[in-house]
C-alpha cells in the first residue's frame, strides 16, 4: 500500500508539471479604441548595423577605393510606416578594405542618393584578392510620397510610402 501511495503522488506531480498553463487573455478593448504606435522616446535604440557602414571620423586618413557592385535591390518591409532597406552585394578590392555607405536625405524631387565606397590603410600590406560582401543597409522610414533610390548615380528602384 505504501508503494501505491508513492506511485500515485509521483504520477500526480508528473501530470501537474507537464500540463501547460492557460494562456493569458489579451486585454479586451472597446471596439472604437484607437491603436497607436508607441512614442518615439520609448522605442528601442537602433542597432549599430546602421552606423557600421557610415563614414567614420578617421576615414580622412585612409585611402578611398572602389566597390565593385554585382547586385542591388530595394527591400520594402510590410510595416506601418514601411521600412526601406537597400540590399547590396559585390566585392571590395581587398580584404583590408572596409565598406562605407553614405545615405543622403531625400532631395526636392524625393530622390534618395546613396554613395558606396571603400576605405583602407595604404601603409598596410594586404593580399590582392577580391573580398565578396552582401549587406542590407537600412534607409529608414519616410513621409507619404513617391521616392526613387539611387546608388552611385544608378537608379536602384522606387517605392511609395
Amino acid at each position: 500500500m505504501k508503494y501505491l501511495t508513492i506511485y500515485l503522488v509521483i504520477i500526480t506531480l508528473l501530470i501537474a508539471t507537464c500540463t501547460p498553463l492557460p494562456a493569458s487573455r489579451p486585454v479586451d478593448l472597446p471596439p472604437d479604441t484607437a491603436v497607436t504606435n508607441p512614442p518615439e522616446d520609448s522605442m528601442p535604440p537602433l542597432d549599430s548595423e546602421e552606423t557600421q557602414f557610415a563614414p567614420q571620423p578617421g576615414d580622412a586618413k585612409l585611402t578611398h577605393g572602389n566597390v565593385y557592385i554585382n547586385k542591388t535591390e530595394l527591400l520594402i518591409r510590410e510595416s506601418y510606416p514601411p521600412q526601406i532597406s537597400l540590399g547590396i552585394s559585390g566585392d571590395l578590392p581587398t580584404p583590408c578594405h572596409q565598406l562605407r555607405v553614405k545615405i543622403n536625405e531625400p532631395d526636392s524631387e524625393n530622390k534618395i542618393s546613396a554613395d558606396v565606397y571603400s576605405v583602407a590603410d595604404s601603409n598596410r600590406a594586404c593580399i590582392q584578392v577580391l573580398e565578396p560582401f552582401q549587406e542590407s543597409i537600412d534607409l529608414g522610414t519616410f513621409p507619404s510620397s513617391h521616392y526613387t533610390v539611387w546608388l552611385n548615380g544608378n537608379m536602384v528602384g522606387e517605392f511609395d510610402s
